[in-house]
């Protein structure tokens, strides 16, 4: 699995700047959206643990990082999301997805607002063609820089504020969702109090060249351990979070997704972002499907594409993500049913290896988030 080639098309996999360290670490590689990437360090039940109850590392270098000027460019950037940009306060951050004409999410995204510009943090998968279609949509009055010289670290876990005060104690007066610009080890690096585990934390764009000696400085502490993928998964799964390309994609809508909350009220009046129409008539009528928690009974796990149906056997859904919970201690997924199967309590059976397993539809998420307030 830690070869150096992609399990789909043969051609060499990326490495970020931390590839020595996390052979150094004892990671096990494996291929992940062309780059190759520590899936696990001493095992994901403990990582994940790890993470819940003191401070992780992870190395998320292989995100797409991107400066966008120009005129007016909040309200450009409307033309392309849903979100609320414009209201945006400068050193705020702000979840919001590319959308197309149909209504689908081509992908979702974090923008941050400074003095003159956007910063854009992207998913892996989807950064070529993401900065491709922000470039064309906007055209030659707005310039989108990207930034392939940025490396990206995720601290995430209660734990987490006390280690980054420790560099500078400026970082535990910052708000959720709130960007600053620190100096960390004597390395200056853009920091947002923000994550994908459910957990207060922070994301650190580092310039590439210094960022193992920034990793190196955060893992010193005791609190710190790496983290890798399998943990990270399991992580934003409990947390009820989106991951892109399985739960979230461009035939999804955000209000089939229960992301409502992305598209502020002056949205909604107004409109004017790819796939409006369809959207704000699903916010008025209801989808005819949505995204929800399900909770299979016993151990086995029911995993993304696993059919779920009602008690007399109608197909109602599928599994979009799937495993096991080791905070919940037991098996979680999230997936997609029609909305008369939606409300919490609905008892539901999954179709595995060809078996009728029972279990229900359960409120999101399955563990408390606790970002910081």
């Amino acid at each position: 699995m830690s070869d150096t080639k992609s399990n789909t098309n043969d051609a060499p996999l990326k490495q970020t700047p931390l590839a020595a360290l996390h052979q150094e670490l004892g990671a096990r590689m494996v291929p992940f959206t062309g780059y190759n990437m520590p899936v696990q360090y001493q095992g994901i039940i403990a990582e994940h643990t790890h993470t819940r109850t003191q401070a992780g590392l992870f190395d998320v270098s292989h995100m797409g990082q991107a400066v966008l000027r120009g005129p007016g460019v909040e309200k450009a950037m409307e033309t392309l999301v849903p979100g609320d940009i414009v209201a945006l306060a400068k050193g705020r951050v702000r979840y919001t997805l590319l959308t197309n004409d149909q209504g689908g999410v081509l992908d979702d995204l974090m923008v941050t607002r400074h003095e003159d510009h956007l910063f854009l943090v992207v998913n892996a998968a989807c950064k070529e063609a993401d900065f491709a279609h922000i470039s064309k949509q906007l055209g030659d009055a707005y310039t989108l820089e990207i930034k392939p010289d940025l490396a990206l670290l995720a601290l995430q876990g209660p734990a987490a504020v006390t280690v980054l005060s420790r560099l500078v104690p400026d970082a535990a007066q910052m708000g959720f969702m709130s960007a600053q610009t620190l100096v960390l080890g004597g390395i200056e690096c853009d920091v947002t109090r923000s994550g994908y585990t459910g957990e207060d934390g922070f994301e650190i764009s580092v310039p590439a060249l210094h960022v193992e000696r920034l990793a190196r400085r955060l893992l010193y502490e005791p609190e710190v351990a790496p983290i890798g993928l399998g943990a990270r998964d399991s992580l934003r799964l409990e947390a009820g979070l989106c991951l892109y390309g399985s739960d979230i994609d461009t035939v999804t809508t955000p209000i089939e997704a229960g992301l409502n909350w992305t598209i502020s009220k002056r949205r909604r009046a107004e409109g004017g972002f790819p796939g409006a129409n369809i959207i704000l008539q699903q916010l008025a009528d209801g989808p005819l499907r949505k995204r929800v928690g399900l909770k299979p009974e016993g151990k086995a796990p029911a995993r993304a594409h696993t059919e779920i149906t009602d008690l007399a056997g109608k197909t109602i859904g599928e599994v979009t993500s799937g495993g096991f919970g080791p905070s919940v201690g037991g098996p979680v997924a999230m997936g997609y049913v029609e909305a008369a199967h939606a409300k919490a309590g609905t008892p539901v059976n999954f179709q595995v290896r060809g078996k009728a397993l029972p279990g229900e539809v359960v409120a999101l998420p399955f563990v408390p988030h606790q970002y910081f307030k």
